[in-house]
């Protein structure tokens, strides 16, 4: 747990982390930031956060990237932004910002990378010779439909190209904001190229407040699906991560909630502490949960093998003990009950089109 000889950070108003976690593993103090950085204030239910969001645009020189992980289900994805305002204490993807020398915590979530010629980038990648079509993976790393995307419109970008193309995706979010783009993945999904996961974490809108402090609102996830299956496109529902004694009694009830809003599929996984993301995770707990902090760890390191985490292939995803064997009989149950099957959905690949194809033709 932190240092109890240290004052705790308080919270900063619309921010997940409560302070930096400067990595150790890549901390190089001399050298300087890569790029100029452009403010960009960002706004949260019309209150002007305490800390200013900042994105830097990018100019990568590819943009798939290709996945060789075992226990993955999918060989290729895209990642529109780096960094994630949504702020999510516990994701995953925070160590990556160490490799920049940027703090897993509030830089995670304030200094942001953005790829504005993602598509035209996508483009030049689907019509290289020997191009193969699979689905795309979006929103496996940073959450493409995160605040900034509603200024950038990278994501719409790349979904105008993937159209235009007849290539499959797959997008992961926790945003309402996936909506705005239904105009072009309802005419995708009615030809089997496009399918949804919304993540919902938790019900109650005070604990995702303080633990994914800039995603939607959960009753704003759960409208989603519902706009989004109405309009034809297929969606599941990610009860993940769940949170022991946090968010693992609301399992049934998210379950029930994603049904009833038409979500088809359901899909859940106990929280993962990597690297930085542990002791991040527990100055979180020790702010805003200190009378339970130790139970959830308990918890958590009983999954675990006694450890925070577990980054061996395939038992990462696999959490050990009597206690993830009920939250996942509790899960199949819940599931079982509202007629939801697999997260998973077949999307086609017969369609694809690459570029130049159609003037070939002639």
């Amino acid at each position: 747990m932190p240092d109890s000889s240290k004052p705790l950070p308080v919270p900063l108003h619309g921010r997940g982390a409560a302070s930096g976690g400067l990595s150790g593993r890549f901390d190089d103090r001399a050298r300087e930031s890569d790029g100029d950085w452009l403010d960009a204030r960002e706004s949260i239910d019309g209150e002007v956060p305490v800390l200013r969001t900042q994105v830097t645009l990018e100019k990568p020189r590819t943009i798939i990237t290709r996945n060789r992980s075992p226990d993955i289900p999918f060989d290729r994805s895209i990642n529109p932004y780096r960094g994630c305002e949504h702020g999510c204490i516990y994701c995953f993807a925070r160590p990556t910002h160490a490799y920049h020398n940027l703090s897993p915590g509030l830089d995670f979530e304030t200094k942001l990378f953005a790829k504005p010629e993602a598509p035209e980038l996508l483009r030049r990648e689907l019509a290289r010779p020997g191009y193969r079509c699979e689905p795309m993976a979006i929103g496996t790393n940073t959450d493409p439909y995160q605040p900034v995307e509603a200024r950038l419109r990278i994501m719409r970008g790349l979904l105008e190209v993937l159209a235009e193309h007849e290539h499959p995706v797959a997008i992961t979010t926790k945003s309402a904001r996936i909506v705005r783009d239904i105009d072009i993945l309802g005419p995708m999904a009615a030809k089997g190229l496009a399918a949804v996961m919304m993540s919902v974490t938790t019900l109650d809108p005070v604990v995702a407040r303080r633990m994914e402090p800039r995603a939607s609102a959960p009753a704003r996830r759960i409208a989603a699906i519902e706009t989004m299956v109405k309009a034809g496109i297929p969606v599941s529902i990610s009860v993940s991560p769940v949170v022991p004694a946090i968010t693992d009694h609301e399992i049934e009830a998210i379950v029930e909630a994603g049904a009833r809003a038409g979500a088809s599929g359901a899909f859940s996984i106990v929280v993962r502490l990597p690297h930085e993301v542990s002791p991040l995770f527990r100055e979180w707990l020790a702010v805003h949960y200190p009378d339970r902090a130790a139970r959830v760890m308990a918890l958590i390191g009983d999954m675990r093998g006694g450890k925070d985490n577990e980054g061996a292939f395939f038992d990462r995803f696999r959490p050990r003990g009597a206690y993830a064997a009920a939250l996942l009989a509790r899960f199949r149950l819940a599931c079982r009950k509202h007629g939801l099957n697999g997260a998973r959905f077949e999307l086609r690949t017969d369609l694809f089109r690459a570029p130049g194809q159609q003037l070939a033709l002639f």
